[in-house]
């Protein structure tokens, strides 16, 4: 027997596209947090995109911790870079544990 089709009010879609949008979170991610098939997420977010009432690219928030994460990732470089330098000295002065 077919199964019965779930109706969504546009609350809970459009709630659905702002998670998208806004949380740099897949649809694959939202459409199973949320108990929805991944097809329908999907549509959701293009036309909510095609409409204009989805930002494409995502919002000032996700620009925000892009660039957050770019510098994170710049310091731990750095971070990295100064413990092998360390490590490397320490066993050239023959420092046990290093």
């Amino acid at each position: 027997m077919a199964e019965k089709r779930r109706k969504f009010d546009p609350e809970f879609r459009e709630g659905a596209v702002r998670i998208v949008t806004e949380t740099g979170k897949t649809i694959a991610e939202v459409s199973e947090d949320l108990g929805i098939n991944e097809t329908t997420l999907a549509s959701w977010v293009s036309r909510a995109r095609r409409a204009g009432t989805a930002p494409a690219c995502g919002s000032d928030e996700l620009e925000r911790l892009r660039r957050e994460v770019a510098q994170l990732k710049r310091e731990n470089k750095e971070l990295v870079m100064a413990s092998q330098s360390c490590c490397q000295a320490a066993a050239a002065a023959g420092c046990a544990g290093w």
